[in-house]
């Protein structure tokens, strides 16, 4: 993979205001991960913005901690967050004509410290996977809201 990041898209029956709400409060991201790995909010803010730091408790084959810190946001349309290893994930909110939402995730490691490493972890592949389970989570928690 030459560009390094790995996108999905789904349209959500919800606007964009009530999506975003979901992915800027992080106790929500345990509910919303498909892939498995995020078990619980530890630490950080009710409601993330540029620059907040939030703590989440992870499990991949053994349980671990991580910090993470938002480095892009744009309110309603917008936010990324990356941790020490520097890859991020991105979430893009484009209101669709129905007064939806077309939402794109993002796992992006052309920022990271060792994108070679990461080229042939596996992890690309891995995590298109959770992000293909992890936007129709999202996509229910929006329009049940």
């Amino acid at each position: 993979m030459t560009d390094r990041q790995v996108s999905r898209s789904i349209d959500v029956d919800a606007p964009p205001a009530t999506v975003f709400e979901l992915l800027a409060d992080p106790r929500r991201h345990p509910d919303l991960d498909g892939s498995g790995t995020v078990r619980s909010a530890i630490s950080g803010p009710a409601r993330l913005s540029l620059g907040s730091r939030f703590g989440v408790g992870m499990r991949l084959r053994l349980p671990y901690r991580i910090t993470n810190t938002v480095v892009e946001f744009e309110e309603g349309r917008l936010i990324a967050w990356r941790h020490a290893a520097r890859h991020r994930w991105r979430y893009e909110l484009e209101p669709t004509a129905t007064g939806g939402t077309r939402v794109t995730e993002t796992f992006d490691w052309s920022t990271a410290l060792m994108p070679a490493l990461i080229d042939r972890s596996g992890f690309p592949t891995l995590n298109a996977r959770g992000i293909e389970q992890t936007l129709p989570r999202l996509k229910a928690l929006a329009e049940a809201s």
